[in-house]
């Protein structure tokens, strides 16, 4: 995959703004992000606590960290690495989804810097982050290449890139286009594009491409029985990959 200059596609921005207004409902639309959620932070923490030498357990772990949230949405992720003392930005191209964080940023009392804007925008600006997360987003964009040279850009020499998204195999269509969208009705029909999901190793080419090294691959396992995530060695559906600048 080559770079073809601007990642945003109109269309998937267009399927998130009109579903900005359920961001909070932990029934609605972006339930499976809410169950999801905690087992993402915790693969976040550790990995950010061990970047940065920070005890996982402290109260604030993450205090001083200056940390941006690409395709931040209504600020899922956003608030609680804010909670957890990160200072962060939240970007997301949808500017429906930046007033719904905004507004409960706000009734949560927290202190979050939102914008509606791009990774490649906030790059041309110049600007650095000591960990630039792209959580369930870059089978969204319509140039991952660009994408990962943005976040490249994006994150200071001693700074870490997390990605979490969907790999494509038959097990993802099977559970995350049949299942969750046509079957459970978690998500509306047309939220996924199967073939838009990159591999691990495509991913992990792109991100090398953007000057990133590929340190870590995780599985996102679901347990329909009890309903949540865990961590493990399966990447066949959701996984997460964490990257550091080359040397």
């Amino acid at each position: 995959m080559q770079p073809t200059g601007g990642t945003v596609d109109e269309g998937e921005v267009g399927k998130f703004a009109a579903l900005a207004q359920t961001w909070w409902d932990p029934d609605g639309a972006f339930r499976p992000l809410h169950r999801m959620n905690p087992v993402r932070l915790d693969w976040l923490r550790d990995h950010l606590c061990a970047q940065f030498g920070r005890d996982p357990a402290a109260r604030a772990p993450l205090a001083g960290l200056r940390v941006l949230d690409v395709g931040c949405g209504g600020g899922l992720l956003s608030e609680p690495l804010a909670r957890m003392g990160a200072t962060v930005t939240g970007i997301d191209a949808a500017e429906e989804g930046i007033m719904a964080a905004r507004a409960h940023a706000q009734l949560m009392g927290l202190d979050i810097d939102y914008r509606a804007t791009t990774a490649e925008a906030l790059a041309g600006e110049g600007a650095t982050f000591d960990a630039v997360l792209a959580m369930e987003i870059v089978e969204h964009v319509s140039d991952v290449p660009a994408f990962a040279i943005a976040l490249g850009q994006l994150v200071e020499p001693e700074g870490l890139v997390a990605l979490s998204t969907l790999n494509r195999t038959p097990r993802s269509y099977a559970l995350a286009i049949v299942g969750a969208e046509y079957i459970l009705r978690w998500l509306p029909r047309g939220t996924h594009d199967w073939n838009r999901f990159p591999t691990p190793e495509e991913l992990g080419a792109a991100l090398e491409g953007g000057g990133l090294r590929v340190v870590d691959r995780t599985g996102f396992v679901y347990n329909p029985l009890r309903d949540d995530w865990r961590r493990g060695d399966d990447l066949a559906v959701n996984y997460g990959v964490v990257a550091v600048p080359a040397p």
